[in-house]
């Protein structure tokens, strides 16, 4: 489905934006209304789609920063900041995260990376720490990242209590839930991100636990008024008509008022057509299904003496090692790069390999809707025979 709106968006050339696309905006608010209701989102919030989380993040800091920051950062710029601003995430974000803080004009030595638990969850306690001394110190501290689902491990940071801190603290709360966030749709396992609602912002991807095709991510923004005032500019080449007549008087909101871009790809088609067509419901049962096979899987290398599971499963991540006694961390790890190069190589699986802890480990992310409990089965019974031929 995905496949067939992408051909019909490229055909047709339809893009989204401004008034002369009017039609594609619809389609997009009313994605954009399917997902706040989906995500526990007021329906009077605003959002766009966009390329993926790492715009989403962009956006996101951006409406934070004009929001927090008490002066007019579009008129006066960064260089006239009263108070240096810091932002908080934790060890485990995605270094989109950075990216965007530099490329705002915080500059990265602004970015506090918060100490992380023995889950690899922030630590509450040290997040509260930072925020209090970089006050002490006369800076301003404007807003704090959460992860519904971090990509090492899976982790999820405690949504509740990091609302709970903002809220006392005034600062901006961000939620990156590129691929958690869509656990909420999971009967069994909506309470792993609890508290995701009470977000400023929440940044989403569909490209990779809704199974559409790239690209296609998300950002809501709960206060519309936020995301407008930080991007919309209206040259005379975009101005609105006067009354209701021609296309420039029409009653719809300009999605390019809410975004860096002006012009963007109609990317919204597939992910309403896709709903459309198999709608919410599937979806969810589809990320439980995942969810439940990490479960599995971890399982399996629990009851495995050959095998050692680096953390407790959070959402669909499963990350774990080959052992055998005798050998070092380092000559551990060398094995288990090489194990992961065979089971490449013979085309048995694609895991990928992740360091925790100074600690080498097959990494399975279960995103794939196809998956099925014998695929588990193989990669353990491939991964210890594999494992002993090298070791």
């Amino acid at each position: 489905m995905g496949m067939f709106a992408e051909m019909l968006a490229t055909g047709t050339d339809a893009v989204s934006g401004s008034f002369s696309y009017m039609s594609n905006n619809y389609v997009e608010m009313q994605v954009l209304d399917w997902f706040k209701e989906l995500l526990g989102y007021p329906r009077s919030a605003s959002g766009l789609i966009t390329s993926g989380c790492s715009a989403s993040n962009l956006i996101a800091l951006a409406v934070a920063r004009n929001t927090m920051a008490g002066y007019d950062v579009r008129g006066r710029g960064m260089v006239n900041a009263p108070r240096q601003m810091t932002v908080y995430c934790s060890e485990e974000t995605h270094s989109s995260v950075q990216k965007a803080v530099e490329l705002l004009g915080f500059g990265s030595d602004s970015l506090r990376r918060v100490p992380v638990n023995d889950f690899l969850e922030m630590d509450l306690s040290a997040l509260k720490a930072a925020i209090r001394d970089d006050r002490e110190n006369g800076l301003l501290p404007i807003c704090v990242v959460g992860v519904a689902g971090t990509t090492n491990t899976g982790a999820i940071d405690d949504l509740n209590g990091m609302a709970d801190i903002c809220a006392g603290e005034r600062c901006w709360f961000h939620v990156d839930g590129a691929f958690g966030a869509w656990a909420a749709i999971a009967p069994r396992y909506r309470h792993l991100v609890a508290g995701m609602e009470r977000a400023d912002s929440l940044a989403f991807d569909l490209h990779k636990w809704m199974y559409l095709a790239y690209p296609i991510g998300c950002i809501l923004i709960k206060n519309a008024d936020h995301q407008r005032h930080a991007f919309s500019l209206s040259p005379t080449y975009l101005a609105h008509g006067e009354g209701n007549r021609g296309l420039t008087g029409i009653d719809v909101p300009w999605l390019s008022d809410y975004g860096f871009e002006l012009s963007r790809g109609f990317h919204a088609l597939k992910a309403w057509m896709t709903f459309k067509e198999h709608g919410t419901a599937k979806y969810g049962r589809l990320i439980q299904q995942n969810i439940d096979q990490a479960h599995y899987l971890a399982r399996l290398v629990e009851v495995a003496p050959e095998l050692e599971l680096a953390l407790p499963v959070s959402l669909n991540v499963v990350d774990f090692r080959y052992i055998r006694p005798g050998l070092d961390d380092d000559s551990l790890n060398d094995l288990n790069k090489q194990i992961e190069i065979e089971l490449q190589e013979r085309g048995i699986a694609v895991p990928s390999t992740i360091i925790i802890r100074d600690r080498k480990y097959l990494h399975v992310a279960i995103t794939n809707h196809r998956s099925r409990q014998d695929d588990f089965d193989l990669l353990v019974e491939e991964v210890i025979r594999i494992g002993k031929e090298l070791a």
